[in-house]
């Protein structure tokens, strides 16, 4: 946890200094956006894990994989890169650990709300220093719910079991990105539902969440790995319902 949290100090000085800055915008294959803040934000981080671990296997948003072994860093370096274009403040650096394809670290960084919370495997989870835990919510009806990229779930074939969720939860949100999930894990949301991520957006959150008491699996109720797509993390009391009712 130490070197995760010294990891993402060092994105943050990087990616502080063009924040809010007019930056070049490259785009990558997919069309996604990505600037030199990243790149050099994603190097900090990869430089901070290498003098501590030099035979672990880092694998970045930017860079790629990179080694081979039980011990692999997933690393973000600004989650959230659209936002940081337009000088939005809801972006941040996810950095987490997986061990034998099991995720046990995870660290979410965000400058700008000067905010960050840290969890490890059956440690509990942090935000800056203070633990936090999900609220307790018994009924859809009481719950606040945060969406990711309408656009790509109107796209699936859940697009009713959304608009369920909609027309019952007390009220509906879309901050995206670390933002929801840290309000997740300290309370202040009770559901977040997605369905267009990659496991270096969603890998360090995950481990946040479950640590402060939330359940977060895909979409589908498997557990997030290599290859997770959507996200469906709630306080327990409402996930299993929210996953029943998404396979009836």
């Amino acid at each position: 946890m130490s070197v995760a949290r010294q990891a993402a100090e060092a994105a943050e000085r990087v990616a502080m200094r063009y924040f809010g800055g007019d930056i070049a915008v490259d785009l990558k294959a997919d069309e996604s956006p990505v600037t030199v803040a990243d790149r050099e934000a994603e190097q900090a981080i990869r430089q901070v894990i290498r003098e501590h671990f030099p035979d672990h296997a880092l694998f970045g948003e930017e860079f790629g994989r990179d080694g081979d072994g039980d011990c692999l860093w997933l690393i973000d370096p600004i989650d959230g890169t659209r936002s940081f274009i337009r000088k939005l403040p809801f972006w941040s650096t996810q950095i987490a650990l997986m061990i034998d394809g099991e995720l046990v670290l995870g660290v979410s960084s965000a400058p700008p709300f000067n905010e960050t919370a840290w969890a490890v495997r059956g440690g509990g989870a942090f935000i800056n220093g203070q633990p936090v835990r999900t609220r307790a919510v018994d009924r859809l009806e009481q719950a606040d719910v945060c969406f990711g990229n309408l656009r790509s779930l109107s796209r699936g074939a859940g697009w009713s079991w959304v608009g369920e969720i909609v027309s019952r939860a007390a009220r509906s949100r879309g901050y995206g990105d670390f933002y929801s999930y840290h309000r997740l894990a300290d309370g202040g949301q009770d559901v977040v539902i997605e369905s267009d991520v990659n496991i270096l957006d969603i890998a360090a959150v995950a481990v946040i969440v479950r640590e402060a008491g939330g359940i977060f699996t895909d979409l589908a109720g498997d557990e997030p790995g290599l290859e997770t797509t959507s996200v469906l993390a709630a306080c327990p009391q409402l996930h299993g319902q929210l996953l029943s009712s998404r396979h009836e």
